[in-house]
């Protein structure tokens, strides 16, 4: 099976001066501003390394029930954070790592099985694969 999912970015202007807009297929953005102060500093819009926040954090959740469900598990509640960590070195502007942080409340799951299933969703959620250049790191809490 192979799904294509699109998104689309429109720039006008030089970097500083220049303004954009981000676009999804389902429409949840359309035409959302982004620029330069909304990347830089802080000002309102959005961001690239939000958006690969945001990617990241529901890719890893939804691969985290699928695993769960495999164990025979379902969560009451997940809530996952991803920071996503935007440098500039040498060669330019880099993102070295992704902090998840995942709070879940799972009834019947023991912390070790939690802790294993949880990083077996790192691991194996697309996104993270797609990211594996950054260093993600994971801390998951199990609520009781």
């Amino acid at each position: 099976m192979k799904i294509h999912r699109k998104g689309s970015a429109e720039w006008v202007g030089g970097l500083k001066d220049g303004r954009g807009a981000i676009s999804t297929q389902s429409g949840a953005l359309s035409a959302y501003p982004y620029g330069f102060a909304a990347r830089f500093e802080g000002q309102p819009g959005t961001n690239p390394e939000e958006l690969i926040g945001a990617a990241h954090a529901g890719c890893f959740t939804m691969a985290l029930s699928l695993i769960l469900g495999e164990a025979g598990l379902t969560a009451e509640k997940m809530d996952t954070t991803a920071v996503v960590t935007l440098e500039q070195g040498e060669g330019g502007f880099s993102i070295p790592a992704i902090a998840l942080t995942l709070k879940a409340k799972i009834p019947g799951a023991d912390d070790a099985t939690f802790q294993e299933l949880a990083a077996k969703a790192k691991a194996n959620c697309p996104v993270s694969k797609l990211l594996k250049a950054a260093e993600i790191t994971l801390d998951a809490e199990l609520l009781s």
